[in-house]
């Protein structure tokens, strides 16, 4: 049996008063002994937690309980150690920063893509009228994606709606959109509905689903996890690397933040140049006077400095 989960969830679900739920569910998740990063707004939840089986199952099924959260699908991991060393709620503007913020144009609880599970995925991904599109960010497709899919230039999701006009040429075929967990395909198909894009899907549960519903078959690569692990194994079918050391350029799936952190790159690096540069992507970064120690991980807690935040808002960040 395992000795800690690690709960992956996101739910479209309007929350009155979400800066106080924000408070009040901080206080509840560390009443279970649970670490994690949970970002709370008025459209919904989106978290990532990690603890013992019991408190995960407890959690899940408070959430449940909750006529707002009843539907959420919650990706369950079983790991060794807990993914978190700290527990953080915010409130947040959005649970996914995207920039789609009108209600009237973009509202995942009324229209998204249809939702395709692993093996209607599986069926239609390699038809000639079909393209699979990456809504994710450069260093989570660089570290892994489908093959054959359609990658966008853009360092976070906020920097999609302007790549809108490079998939135009797409517009007669039919588009299945993926993620990590399925958050940003919520926004990302509903955008793409509404720029005219007449045939939307998207990936159910994301990359993370996929791998435990159909194996991960076609995945190449490691997807990105957005705790201490900062990767996963996805595909068990047929799995292949395709990342490179950012330094040297040797095949490597070592995905790591750098050790500078007025820098924070994500970065792909083999362990040879791991231990020549210290974790850094640079020479320059190697000898800032801030540069962290680097434990061979490549994973660092950061210390939330809020700015002009409402007192409330920095209570959440302890």
């Amino acid at each position: 049996m395992a000795k800690y989960n690690t709960l992956l969830y996101y739910c479209y679900s309007t929350i009155a008063d979400a800066e106080q739920f924000a408070a009040d569910h901080l206080k509840f998740c560390k009443s279970l002994d649970l670490a994690g990063r949970i970002i709370v707004a008025n459209e919904g939840l989106n978290g990532t937690v990690s603890g013992s089986p019991e408190a995960c199952r407890a959690y899940m099924d408070a959430l449940h309980a909750d006529p707002r959260f009843a539907n959420i699908d919650f990706k369950v991991d079983e790991v060794d150690v807990p993914s978190f060393v700290k527990m953080h709620v915010r409130y947040k503007s959005e649970i996914v920063h995207s920039g789609l913020r009108d209600p009237h144009i973009i509202n995942p609880e009324k229209q998204t893509g249809k939702h395709l599970e692993a093996n209607e995925f599986l069926a239609m991904k390699d038809a000639d009228d079909v393209v699979i599109l990456d809504v994710r960010s450069n260093y989570e497709h660089n570290l892994g994606k489908f093959k054959n899919a359609i990658t966008l230039d853009i360092e976070n999701f906020r920097d999609f709606p302007s790549k809108i006009n490079e998939l135009s040429q797409y517009k007669d075929k039919k588009i299945i959109t993926y993620c990590t967990g399925g958050i940003k395909c919520e926004k990302a198909s509903a955008l793409l509905l509404h720029e005219g894009f007449s045939d939307v899907y998207q990936l159910h549960g994301g990359i993370i689903k996929y791998g435990k519903d159909a194996g991960g078959e076609d995945f190449d690569g490691k997807c990105y996890v957005f705790d201490n692990r900062l990767s996963v194994e996805v595909n068990s079918v047929n799995p292949v690397v395709i990342s490179t050391c950012f330094n040297c350029g040797k095949t490597t799936p070592k995905m790591i933040n750098c050790a500078n952190p007025e820098c924070n790159e994500h970065f792909t690096q083999c362990d040879e140049c791991g231990e020549k540069m210290d974790g850094c992507c640079s020479d320059a970064c190697k000898e800032h006077p801030r540069k962290r120690v680097y434990d061979g991980t490549g994973y660092y807690v950061k210390i939330p400095q809020p700015v002009n935040a409402s007192k409330k808002t920095k209570a959440l960040s302890e």
